[in-house]
C-alpha cells in the first residue's frame, strides 16, 4: 500500500518561508515522478512544482524563484522550500505521485494515482 505523509505546514508573515516534507512508503520501485499541489478554499487544486526521477524539475510560474523541489532518495522523502511566501501561496498543500513514463508535469494533475493527505500553509499580510 503506497502511503505519502507530509508535514511541515504551519503559519508564516509575508516574505517567511517553510520546508515541506512527503516521506513516501510502500512502493517497490521509486514512481516516475513526484510533485506538489495545492489547493486554496474555493479554488480548484493546482500543480506548484514537479521532480522527475532523473532529478528534472519543472515549476508552475507564480512560484518560479520563490519555491524549490528536491528530493532525498535515500530517505524516500520529497520536500518543497518555500521562500519569500507572499498571502496568496495560502492553501492545503499535497504531496502526489505517479508512475506513468513520458510525462512529468504539475499540469496534467490527473496523471497523479497517489496523494498524501495534505498540509496547511497560512501566509498573513
Amino acid at each position: 500500500q503506497v502511503q505519502l505523509v507530509e508535514s511541515g505546514g504551519g503559519s508564516v508573515p509575508a516574505g517567511g518561508s517553510l520546508r515541506l516534507s512527503c516521506v513516501a512508503s510502500g512502493y517497490s520501485y521509486s514512481p516516475y515522478c513526484m510533485g506538489w499541489f495545492r489547493q486554496a478554499p474555493g479554488k480548484e487544486r493546482e500543480g506548484v512544482a514537479v521532480i522527475a526521477s532523473d532529478g528534472t524539475t519543472s515549476y508552475a510560474e507564480s512560484v518560479k524563484g520563490r519555491l524549490t523541489i528536491s528530493k532525498d532518495n535515500a530517505k524516500n522523502t520529497l520536500y518543497l522550500q518555500m521562500n519569500s511566501l507572499k498571502p496568496e501561496d495560502t492553501a492545503m498543500y499535497y504531496c502526489a505521485a505517479h508512475s506513468k513514463s513520458g510525462a512529468c508535469t504539475w499540469q496534467r494533475i490527473y496523471d497523479y494515482s497517489f496523494w498524501g493527505q495534505g498540509t496547511q500553509v497560512t501566509v498573513s499580510s
